[in-house]
């Protein structure tokens, strides 16, 4: 494929586009390819040159790694030269002219498959060499009418399943054992993914074992094709497996009105498995909420105790997930949303929960609780509602002890960070506090699944939040100490886990002069680059979320006069407002307009919004969320990745930064870990359009000493944290990049594997 040349002119591109055309024909002359297959040529060519443009620029190259130009360069060979290669292997094959265009149809598919994968991250960059090569290994055994199985066998799942499926090797010798070649590897690599694949594959031999072991792993899974009306679903509902057709009973359960109460029930499938509780008992508590939520906290302890002997119960997932649905469907949100009666009548619904219930409800609200939800005065709050129904004889270790330390970690994250940290390590005595944050320091590699660095990203964003020297002087000499220990060992996950800690801790003493972004391989921390927020066109795109209630409206009344005057101008349809500055840095600010809630009417202003911006191409690197906590969660599930600022402007925002940096990694946020306020937000916000139109840098550092004195008679401010304080953010963002190397060492093994030299041109 030959070089490109890239313009946003139109009469040059379609220039360009000539010349691609008469470049394929010219190639197809010089090998005297008939007209009949031209096309096919054209088509292969068109399909690589749309894989160059998955990298994000529209070029002849394939760029998929940021900083490894090995990996780039063996990436662009494979586009290019070794796509041209089976062309022409193609051409010189002893095939009629059918045969021919159905390698062509089956190569330009591939490629089009291959790009899905790598935008959906379900492949990586280099292993588009493997597919390639994959793919001509296949086509000389399909060409001698063999089985292309060990070609299956022998690449790793990502790329087995693109050859698989591809329309030139549909009617393979092979293909009835293709799938359970998959299979095999998708367990293997992605047992997540098994169901899946047996739900696609009806006449698996093996499904009842398979099954078996899911239920065992994952028996959330096997419930939810148990409840549905597929092959699958009834081979689990025959199924002889005692566990499995428990779970099959449950998923069939219903209520004396016919509903479905499988939902309720599964959270305490260990329990009924071991005879402890019968499905009768919890349907009798499942109306009273209250019932309903102590039964849960009971399992929950219940539980807990067994993990602390190194057994791991089954429902673990669902019945946090539930205590979590259960208390904040019938508590947190009664008392977030009464935040403006009296005391006692906000807090009524938790006169019936206990200290243990309290400690639940708190542990598993983390990103809904609102600030005076946790802590109002000395009196109330849940936190303080849970000392005084504990008793003065109660203390903190006491708590933890009852609740077998069950997510003590996020407890102390949470206490840290709504200035309680200090009130509960008071309650119990000096020695034991130590030992506790000890404790809370050490084990941080031992997390497995998705969320494996829950507790490392708590301390980190903890660590901000300890007031007494002397405490903030043990933890950093607890994490220096794991890091030594990681060294002898030769733990790699251990060590960057805690050298990383280590980096972010020292960083906050400023004799330590330690650069972040520098010691940690990151992008900038202590300011974001006006460049960095630029599309293409040099112009700053900026997306702002408003909600339909009285609160919404007046903030998005308030900005909108706030940009009223000169330098910005305004536009308005039904659904949005666009403001656009007339001098300095371009930039166009795009805020849903906040009607009416009680219709979702702002949900459907925010949609059509998010559909303008997607059909034109425009892409958000400034986010702004304008409304309650209750409404961040929607927010942050509308955030587009190509997101590097983003302000939470609502109360207790700080607990959500891994949700936010999940949908945009490469973010720097502004949060709140207590009240976020209206006019505070908008002064951060015009604060940095003034800095952005003259085209500096924002430097937050600076900018955010300029607001503290501007705003130092609204103590609510001292609570918002600025990007380079948000710990558990950059350490996110550190470890992710660790991952991304060693992604990119795995990647290059695998490349090895396709005989393409690295160094090759």
């Amino acid at each position: 494929m030959k070089r490109l040349f890239t313009c946003s002119d139109t009469t040059l591109t379609l220039f360009v586009a000539t010349l691609l055309s008469l470049s394929a024909i010219h190639k197809a002359s010089a090998q005297e390819i008939p007209f009949s297959r031209q096309g096919f040529h054209a088509q292969v060519d068109k399909a690589q040159l749309s894989v160059c443009a998955a990298d994000g620029t529209k070029d002849d190259k394939f760029t998929p790694y940021s900083d490894n130009e090995a990996l780039n360069k063996l990436s662009t060979k494979a586009i290019t030269k070794q796509v041209d290669k089976v062309q022409k292997a193609i051409e010189k094959a002893d095939l009629d002219n059918n045969g021919k265009i159905r390698f062509l149809r089956g190569l330009y598919e591939l490629l089009y498959a291959y790009k899905n994968s790598f935008l959906s991250k379900d492949i990586t960059g280099a292993l588009l060499a493997n597919t390639i090569r994959g793919y001509q290994d296949a086509m000389e055994l399909e060409i001698k009418h063999k089985d292309i199985g060990p070609i299956l066998r022998e690449n790793k799942a990502e790329v087995a399943s693109l050859l698989a499926i591809n329309f030139a090797f549909k009617n393979n010798p092979g293909q009835p054992n293709f799938q359970y070649i998959l299979l095999d590897k998708e367990i293997g690599s992605h047992p997540d993914k098994a169901l899946y694949i047996l739900s696609k594959n009806n006449d698996f031999p093996a499904t009842d074992s398979v099954v078996s072991v899911v239920a065992r792993r994952d028996a959330d899974a096997v419930y939810t094709y148990a409840a549905s009306y597929t092959d699958l679903g009834e081979a689990i509902r025959k199924s002889q497996d005692p566990l499995v057709n428990l779970i099959a009973r449950i998923a069939s359960a219903r209520s004396p009105s016919g509903q479905f109460i499988g939902r309720q029930l599964m959270p305490f499938l260990d329990e009924i498995n071991a005879g402890n509780l019968e499905m009768e008992d919890i349907e009798k508590k499942m109306d009273d909420p209250v019932a309903y939520f102590k039964l849960l906290v009971q399992t929950e302890i219940h539980y807990a105790a067994r993990v602390m002997k190194r057994d791991t119960p089954m429902a673990m997932v669902q019945i946090q997930k539930k205590i979590h649905q259960v208390g904040v469907d019938n508590f947190i949100n009664k008392i977030n949303g009464l935040h403006e009666k009296p005391n006692a009548v906000r807090y009524a619904c938790l006169k019936p929960l206990s200290a243990l219930d309290l400690y639940y409800l708190t542990i598993t609200s983390e990103d809904i609780i609102y600030t005076s939800s946790y802590v109002n005065g000395k009196d109330y709050g849940v936190y303080n509602l849970l000392w005084q129904k504990a008793g003065k004889d109660f203390s903190s270790d006491s708590l933890l002890m009852n609740v077998y330390f069950d997510k003590y970690k996020k407890w102390i994250k949470m206490a840290a960070n709504y200035n309680t940290l200090d009130n509960f390590l008071g309650r119990m005595a000096p020695k034991n506090a130590q030992q506790l944050m000890l404790a809370f320091v050490r084990g941080l590699d031992k997390g497995v699944g998705k969320d494996s660095l829950e507790d490392a990203v708590d301390v980190a964003g903890s660590y901000a939040s300890i007031d007494d020297p002397k405490m903030s002087q043990l933890v950093l000499h607890e994490v220096q100490r794991q890091l030594q220990q990681a060294k002898a060992e030769g733990n790699t996950k251990k060590f960057n886990i805690y050298d990383i800690l280590n980096t972010l801790f020292l960083s906050m003493n400023p004799d330590n002069k330690i650069d972040l972004s520098a010691s940690l391989g990151i992008g900038p921390v202590y300011f974001m680059p006006i460049k960095d927020l630029k599309d293409s066109s040099g112009r700053i795109i900026i997306q702002q979320f408003t909600y339909g209630d009285e609160d919404g409206r007046a903030n998005y009344g308030n900005f909108m006069n706030a940009v009223s005057g000169a330098g910005w101008k305004s536009t308005s349809n039904k659904y949005w407002s666009t403001v656009s500055s007339t001098s300095g840095t371009p930039i166009t600010i795009y805020t849903n307009k906040p009607l009416d809630e009680l219709q979702a009417l702002d949900d459907k202003a925010q949609q059509e919004l998010n559909n303008y911006l997607l059909e034109n191409d425009i892409h958000p690197t400034m986010v702004l969320h304008r409304g309650h906590s209750y409404y961040l969660e929607s927010t942050i599930e509308q955030l587009v990745p190509t997101a590097r600022v983003v302000l939470l402007g609502s109360c207790g925002s700080f607990q959500s930064l891994s949700k936010v940096l999940n949908k945009a990694p490469e973010a720097q946020i502004i949060s709140s870990k207590q009240t976020g306020v209206g006019n505070l937000n908008l002064t951060l916000i015009m604060g940095m359009l003034s800095t952005l139109k003259q085209g500096q840098d924002l430097n937050w550092v600076k900018m955010w000493t300029g607001f503290t004195k501007k705003l130092s008679s609204d103590n609510r401010f001292v609570d918002y944290v600025p990007p380079y304080e948000n710990l558990g953010a950059v350490f996110y963002m550190a470890y992710r990049k660790l991952q991304d190397k060693e992604q990119e060492k795995a990647d290059s093994i695998e490349a090895d594997k396709a005989a393409i030299s690295m160094n090759g041109q």
